[in-house]
C-alpha cells in the first residue's frame, strides 16, 4: 500500500487542495448557509428519526421504533456523496464492507463472509430480488440505475429470513425509488473524468390522466479501465446504457398501481476476453389500504438476466466461453391487520420460478446445462404490544425449494423504549442460504472427467444469530445507534475429495464457527447546515473444519473481512449556495485465501471530496473527487502484479432540473 499521505497540487490531487482552502477561507462562515431550497430541504434530526422504512418488519415503521441494527441512506445523501453507481452509495453505511476490486468490480457484504462468491447478502430493488441463483450473489454492474431517483437505501446488517426468505443471513439491501408523482418534469445530467469517462442521464415525468403519473429515462456510462499493481493498465474498460419507465395510479386514496420496468446492456472489458450482460425487468403492484390501519399488496415481476463471459485457458481446460440465460417470475402477496387492539400482524404468501440455461465453455460448465427450479413459502410476524414501552415480535418464514425441501427461519425480537428517545432491543434469528448452482451443479471442465465438482449432497448453510442493540437520540443534534452481535454458524461450504478416486473436488459442508462484533453509527448537528456522520465496526471471525472432516483450503475460503472499519463524513452548507462533502473512510488489513494460504490485503484510508454550486434553483454544477489520499490502492484481492487496484478519480458533472 502506498502510505504518502501528500497532496501536491496537479490536476488528479489539485482538487484536495482546492477543497482545504475553500474549507479554510469559509471557516466561520456557518450564518450565512446555503438557501434553502425545498427540493434539498436536509432533514432534521427529527425528521431523520422519523423515516418510514419497511425492510425490517414489512409495514411501515419509523427509524426511531426499528428493532434493528439498520442505516438509512436517502437520496440526498446520495447526490452529495458524489456517488456514480449503487456501491459507491453503499459506502455510506458503515455496517457495510465495500470493497471494489479494479476499476468495476465490487464485494459487499454484512457482518463478514465477503468473499469472491458473497452470497450471504439479499438485495432487492422496489421489491425485486436481485441475487442470481447461479452463485447466489448479485451482479452489481447490472443495478446501475439514475441515482436521483432513488428515494432511499435500506441497509439492514443481521439476519431477515424470516421476512424475507432465503439468502437473508448476514444482511438485507433494500433499494426503494421514488413514486412516479415525485419525479416530475425534466431531469439532465452530464459528468465526464478521468476514470468516469462519461455518464448522461436523461429522464422525463409526466401525467397520462389525473392522478396518473409517469417517467421514462435513458442512461449512458463510460469508465475507463483501471490500473494493475505495477501501475499497468488492466484493460477492464466498460460501457452501459439502460432505459425504463415507471407509472403511479393514485386515482383512489385508498388504492395505489404501480407499474415499472427496465432494459439495460453492458459492454465490459476484462482479461481473458469481453464480458456481456443484458436484461430486463417488468414489474406490477397493487395496494389497497382497508379499514383500521389494515393493508393488502400483491406484487409480480418477470426478470431477464443474460450473461456472456469468457473463460481463460487453464488446468481445466482451453480458453473458451460461457453464457448464462435466466428468467425468474415471482409473484408476493402480503396482508396486514390489526387482530385486537394489541397485535399488529403480517402475513404472506410467495412463489417463485426460474429458468437457467447455460452453455458450457471447455473449462467451466454446469450439469444439467437447464434447470427450472421452483420456490414457495409463507411467513407470518406478530408484533405485541407487551405494555406501554415493552413490544414482542415473533415471526418465521417456511420455504420449500428444490434443493433441501422445507426451510424455516424463525425470529424472536424484543423492544424496549425506555424513554421517548431511547430505545433498547434484543433479538435471536435463524436463517439459512440455499445451495446455488455452483454449489450442487458445477463441474469443470465441462466435459470428460471432472476435476472439480458440486455435489448433491450439498445442504444449506444456518446461522443462529444473536443481537443487543440501542438507539437514541441525545439531545437535539445527536442520534446514535450502537448494536452488539455473536452469529454461530453451521455447515459452511468447503472444499474436499471424493471418496476412493480423490476426483472430483467436490463441494461439502465441512465448516463451522462463530463471528462477534459491534457497530456504532451516530449523526451530530454541529450548526445549522453542518451534519458529521461516523461509523466504526469491529468484526472477529472463529471459521475452522468440523472435527473429523476436510477442507483443502483450511477454513479460509469462506471469509476475507477487515476487523476494524472507520468512517466519517462531513456535508456543510456554505455561503453563496455552495455545498461542500468530504466522506472519510479507514479499513483495516484483512486475510484472504490464496490456494489454501493466506494473503494479506494491507489496510488503506482513502477521501472523498465534493464542492457544488448552484446558481439557480434548476442547475448545479460539481465537482467531485474519490480515492484522493493515493494515486492507486488495492482493497480486494491477492496482492502481486496481476491484482486489480482502485485509482484516484476526478469528474465534473452539470445537472438540469426544470
Amino acid at each position: 500500500m502506498n502510505s504518502s499521505f501528500s497532496l501536491p497540487c496537479n490536476f488528479r490531487s489539485g482538487f484536495a487542495c482546492l477543497l482545504t482552502f475553500v474549507a479554510v477561507g469559509s471557516a466561520g462562515a456557518h450564518e450565512d448557509t446555503l438557501e434553502e431550497i425545498p427540493a434539498f430541504k436536509k432533514l432534521s434530526m427529527q425528521e431523520l428519526m422519523d423515516i418510514e422504512i419497511t425492510s425490517v418488519s414489512r409495514r411501515p415503521e419509523r427509524l426511531s421504533d426499528t428493532a434493528s441494527s439498520i442505516q438509512v441512506i436517502t437520496g440526498d445523501d446520495i447526490r452529495r456523496s458524489g456517488a456514480t453507481r449503487i456501491p459507491e452509495a453503499l459506502r455510506l453505511a458503515s455496517n457495510l464492507h465495500v470493497a471494489q476490486r479494479g476499476a468495476q468490480g465490487w464485494a459487499i457484504s454484512a457482518r463478514g463472509f465477503n468473499t469472491e462468491l458473497s452470497n450471504k447478502l439479499l438485495v432487492l430493488v422496489d421489491g425485486r430480488t436481485v441475487y442470481s441463483p447461479l452463485f447466489s450473489g448479485v451482479y452489481w454492474d447490472a443495478q446501475d440505475y439514475v441515482l436521483e431517483d432513488i428515494d432511499r437505501i435500506e441497509v439492514i446488517s443481521g439476519p431477515g429470513g424470516s421476512l424475507w426468505g432465503a439468502n437473508a443471513v448476514n444482511g438485507v439491501i433494500n433499494i426503494n425509488t421514488k413514486s412516479a408523482r415525485d419525479t416530475q418534469g425534466v431531469y439532465a445530467s452530464f459528468a465526464a473524468g478521468d476514470e468516469l469517462e462519461s455518464r448522461t442521464s436523461v429522464r422525463y415525468g409526466g401525467v397520462l390522466a389525473p392522478d396518473v403519473y409517469f417517467r421514462v429515462y435513458g442512461q449512458y456510462t463510460g469508465r475507463d479501465d483501471g490500473a494493475l499493481e505495477g501501475g499497468a493498465d488492466d484493460f477492464a474498460d466498460q460501457n452501459s446504457r439502460r432505459a425504463g419507465f415507471r407509472i403511479d395510479s393514485v386515482r383512489s386514496p385508498l388504492t395505489t398501481l404501480t407499474l415499472q420496468g427496465d432494459i439495460y446492456g453492458i459492454d465490459h472489458d476484462l482479461p481473458p476476453g469481453e464480458t456481456e450482460m443484458r436484461g430486463g425487468n417488468l414489474l406490477g403492484r397493487w395496494t389497497h389500504v382497508l379499514e383500521d390501519d389494515a393493508e393488502m399488496t400483491l406484487q409480480a415481476y418477470y426478470d431477464r438476466t443474460e450473461v456472456s463471459q469468457a473463460v481463460a485457458a487453464s488446468v481445466f481446460g482451453p480458453a473458451g466461453r460461457m453464457e448464462d440465460r435466466l428468467d425468474t417470475y415471482d409473484l408476493d402477496f402480503q396482508h396486514r391487520f390489526w387482530l385486537r387492539e394489541n397485535h399488529e400482524v403480517v402475513w404472506g404468501l410467495g412463489y417463485r420460478f426460474t429458468q437457467d440455461e447455460v452453455d458450457a465453455a471447455p473449462g467451466l460448465g454446469f450439469v444439467p446445462a437447464r434447470l427450472d427450479r421452483h420456490l414457495y413459502g409463507a411467513f407470518v410476524q406478530d408484533t405485541i404490544t407487551l405494555a406501554e414501552d415493552w413490544a414482542l415480535t415473533l415471526g418465521t418464514k417456511v420455504e420449500h425449494n428444490d434443493y433441501t425441501g422445507f426451510e424455516f427461519e424463525p425470529s424472536v425480537r424484543l423492544q424496549w423504549h425506555v424513554t421517548p428517545d431511547q430505545m433498547l432491543w434484543a433479538a435471536v434469528s435463524r436463517a439459512v442460504r440455499m445451495p446455488s448452482r455452483v454449489d450442487r451443479d458445477l463441474r469443470r471442465p465441462s466435459a470428460g472427467p471432472a476435476l472439480l465438482a458440486g455435489s448433491p449432497g450439498f445442504v444449506s448453510e444456518t446461522v443462529i444469530a444473536h443481537e443487543l442493540g440501542y438507539r437514541a437520540r441525545l439531545g437535539p443534534r445527536l442520534f446514535l445507534t450502537a448494536s452488539a452481535f455473536f452469529n454461530r454458524y453451521d455447515d459452511l461450504r468447503s472444499l474436499g475429495i471424493t471418496p476412493v478416486t480423490i476426483a472430483p473436488l467436490i463441494f461439502e459442508n465441512n465448516l463451522e464457527g462463530e463471528t462477534y462484533g459491534v457497530e456504532l453509527h451516530g449523526t451530530y448537528e454541529v450548526l445549522d447546515g453542518w451534519r458529521l456522520q461516523g461509523g466504526y465496526t469491529l468484526i472477529r471471525e472463529d471459521i475452522r473444519v468440523k472435527p473429523g472432516q476436510l477442507d483443502l483450503n483450511n477454513a479460509l475460503n469462506e471469509t476475507a473481512d477487515p476487523s476494524h472499519q472507520f468512517s466519517l463524513r462531513s456535508s456543510w452548507d456554505l455561503p453563496g449556495r455552495v455545498e461542500l462533502d468530504l466522506g472519510l473512510r479507514w479499513v483495516d488489513s484483512f486475510r484472504i485465501n490464496n490456494g489454501g494460504a493466506p494473503a494479506t490485503v494491507s489496510d488503506y484510508a482513502e477521501l472523498d471530496a465534493r464542492i457544488a454550486w448552484r446558481p439557480t434553483d434548476e442547475l448545479e454544477i460539481s465537482l467531485v473527487g474519490q480515492n484522493l489520499l493515493h494515486d492507486r490502492h488495492a482493497e480486494y484481492g491477492v496482492p502481486g502484479p496481476a491484482n486489480a487496484e482502485v485509482e484516484r478519480a476526478v469528474h465534473a458533472r452539470v445537472t438540469w432540473r426544470y
